[in-house]
């Protein structure tokens, strides 16, 4: 987001006229609800089934239902659409060309590792459940 956020600032990309403009700011905030939304729902449902939310902590439970059960990176995938609607509210590209970055630096860094971690700790009941739910949507 820093970087999206300094070359906004240094090299501004050309973005639609209005009304589009209007629209597409209007949709940005539906987005950004969205994943306030996301978040609140993903953050609950691991303190209900008392695991952490951290990523850099071990996993107690499993969580497949709820938000867990459309997404198995619901708080990853905030993480993304908030990029995506930081851009589309302040009309500039770079927050889409870096989101899309974010997302791939995302996978590979923190969600591989983390299937990984899930696969040993819980067997079949994380690799039936990763056949039945995406990793993004």
């Amino acid at each position: 987001m820093a970087t999206a956020i300094v070359l906004f600032i240094v090299y501004p990309l050309p973005w639609f006229g209005s009304p589009f403009a209007d629209f597409l700011q209007a949709f940005g905030w539906l987005v950004l609800a969205a994943v306030i939304a996301l978040y609140v729902t993903a953050i609950r449902a691991l303190h209900k089934a008392k695991t952490t939310v951290s990523p850099i902590h071990a996993a107690t439970h499993l969580v497949t239902d709820g938000v867990f059960g459309v997404s198995r990176n619901p708080l990853y995938l905030g993480n993304t659409l908030l990029m995506f609607g930081v851009g589309l509210i302040v009309g500039e590209i770079w927050f889409f060309a870096l989101g899309i970055v974010a997302g791939f630096a995302t996978q590979k860094l923190s969600i591989e590792p983390e299937e990984r971690h899930l696969k040993a700790r819980f067997g079949k009941k994380y690799l039936d459940y990763a056949k039945k739910v995406r990793r993004w949507v």
